[in-house]
């Protein structure tokens, strides 16, 4: 089931807002939670998301709602319903996320590829520590042009070097040890 902006507010993970999402991502969160707490034949996840979706299609009074606030109100329901121990297990995990490396590039300026590379692995860490597993990675020739201080476009081979030094940070990022829960599916928009 995909979710359109209109009728669902916009979820807030860390800085990145997203607008358009489907359900598989809440269905993966209660399974974890309900194995977790040795309850694997939970048979209610459907029901819960389905009251999820209700509650945000047309209870939710907000237009933006943090994904920690989303996971708070369902441990809540869950609570409500008997379902403790899977409600103290339940972490939030947060929808695929889009992520414009281009911000990270216009924050540290020209030249400053340290700087980049600190502010990207800073802004990844707290997105992963939100839940987020699911990343998508865009403008990575734009923020080239951006450190390398060539606002013309002009593509040149300094360029070439720190776009592909911009993919093996990203490449890394998804090799790096996650709990035995967790995992990072990463895509990068060449």
């Amino acid at each position: 089931m995909i979710c359109l902006v209109g009728k669902l507010p916009v979820l807030q993970v860390g800085r990145i807002q997203v607008a358009t999402y489907g359900t598989d991502w809440i269905d993966k969160a209660l399974a974890r939670a309900a194995e977790s707490a040795n309850r694997a034949d939970f048979p209610f996840i459907n029901d819960i998301r389905d009251g999820v979706l209700h509650y945000l299609e047309h209870k939710c009074p907000w237009r933006m709602l943090p994904i920690e606030d989303l996971f708070e109100r369902m441990k809540r329901m869950l609570c409500r319903i008997g379902c403790k121990a899977i409600a103290d297990h339940l972490q939030p995990l947060a929808p695929p996320l889009t992520m414009s490396i281009a911000r990270a590039a216009r924050e540290a300026g020209d030249g400053f590829e340290l700087a980049f590379f600190r502010n990207l692995q800073q802004e990844i860490d707290d997105l992963r520590e939100r839940g987020g597993e699911e990343f998508h990675f865009t403008d990575i020739r734009k923020s080239a042009l951006i450190l390398r201080g060539t606002p013309s476009g002009r593509w040149t081979p300094r360029c070439d070097r720190l776009h592909q030094e911009i993919l093996a940070f990203l490449q890394n990022f998804a090799q790096q040890p996650v709990p035995a829960s967790r995992q990072i599916h990463l895509t990068i928009e060449l």
